[in-house]
């Protein structure tokens, strides 16, 4: 430990690169900690659903068009904050949202915790996990 500081003062690009790296791994860990809070495989998703689980897509109303999950509802992303109005009788039901890549709804569900479902799930990776996966989407269904 004696030698930290010479080595410090004799190598400061390392020293900084060094720093600038353990920077970027702290950060990367802590958004992909927010990204996946309370997050659901396409699996899980389908078996909650299959229990009565409410699915709510917040992508925009032409994406829901153009193929949803079946059986989701269109849900802006702006009226989370009032789903306590909209959604009271699923409050103590499972609720999962979903959207495009997963950020948004992972924002979505810390709502809804914040307002009391104690239930609510992301489906992780958003729609486009699930269309990795290999999972169908519908267009007959309107919200």
């Amino acid at each position: 430990m004696d030698k930290l500081p010479e080595y410090v003062a004799n190598h400061p690009w390392l020293v900084a690169i060094a720093a600038v790296a353990l920077v970027v791994v702290v950060v990367y860990e802590i958004m992909a900690r927010r990204d996946d809070f309370a997050s659901i495989s396409s699996q899980e998703l389908i078996r909650l659903q299959n229990g009565g689980a409410l699915v709510l897509d917040l992508r925009d109303p032409e994406s829901f068009a153009a193929g949803h999950i079946n059986g989701a509802r269109h849900m802006d992303s702006a009226d989370i904050l009032r789903a306590t109005e909209k959604l009271r009788k699923y409050k103590e039901k499972p609720v999962i949202v979903y959207c495009k890549s997963g950020v948004t709804g992972a924002s979505a569900v810390r709502v809804l915790a914040s307002q009391g479902f104690g239930q609510a799930f992301n489906l992780r990776g958003g729609l486009a996990t699930w269309s990795a996966d290999g999972l169908p989407l519908t267009q007959d269904e309107k919200s």
